[in-house]
């Protein structure tokens, strides 16, 4: 039988919405809220130290820390054609991206960017990318297939 397991994480980063007609279009930050949900079959060998797991949690976070984090978190990101562009000058933790940062983007961003990296038999089925507690993103696998 398949579970699902998910694992969530926070990291704060700024941005800013160039050509939006709103409060968003000046840099401002938020403390993001990121869910990671895959699916798999429990390991049943009592041998191996994760029996019982579809994943180690622990993998996960290692996962998020090598290939997510040290792109958003903390970061300033910004759309390459951005009015900001070279504030990176004053501030080197600038990412630019070539979409322009939303909420949905950014999700999106995330998704590419671990969708594949899970070991055979453990799928990503659900990303949430919480922007604060009311204005959220998310992706579904089942959607996109």
């Amino acid at each position: 039988m398949k579970v699902r397991v998910t694992k969530q994480f926070t990291f704060e980063a700024a941005h800013a919405l160039d050509n939006y007609d709103g409060k968003c279009c000046d840099i401002h930050g938020h403390s993001y809220h990121l869910e990671i949900t895959v699916i798999g079959q429990p390991k049943s060998n009592t041998a191996l130290s994760d029996c019982g797991m579809v994943i180690d949690f622990s993998a996960v976070k290692m996962l998020l820390k090598s290939e997510v984090l040290p792109l958003f978190d903390h970061r300033l990101i910004l759309r390459k054609d951005s009015r900001f562009a070279g504030i990176e000058v004053k501030n080197q933790r600038v990412r630019y991206v070539d979409y322009q940062p939303t909420c949905e983007n950014m999700l999106l961003d995330i998704v590419h960017l671990i969708k594949d990296k899970f070991p055979t038999g453990i799928a990503l089925t659900k990303v949430v990318l919480r922007e604060t507690s009311t204005s959220y993103a998310t992706w579904y696998r089942s959607d996109n297939e």
